[in-house]
């Protein structure tokens, strides 16, 4: 999983599985969910993320992986 902050669109994208989505589908004012050919999630876009999230702090609980990847 990957997250990407656009600060020029103010946008937070985030990346669940790295193929091309085919669509795109509104879920909710300002939340997009992007599928791929089988309808598998691929990713979420939120629009307006500094106003709708607290982008200053990223926490992670439980993850499965035993030691996971810092880019």
């Amino acid at each position: 999983m990957k997250l990407h902050y656009y600060p020029e669109t103010d946008s937070l994208y985030i990346e669940m599985r790295s193929v091309p989505g085919t669509q795109t589908r509104e879920v909710a004012d300002g939340l997009n969910v992007d599928l791929d050919a089988d309808g598998h999630v691929v990713g979420f876009d939120i629009e307006h993320a500094s106003a709708r999230l607290d982008l200053s702090t990223l926490e992670t609980i439980a993850l499965p992986q035993p030691s996971p990847k810092v880019a």
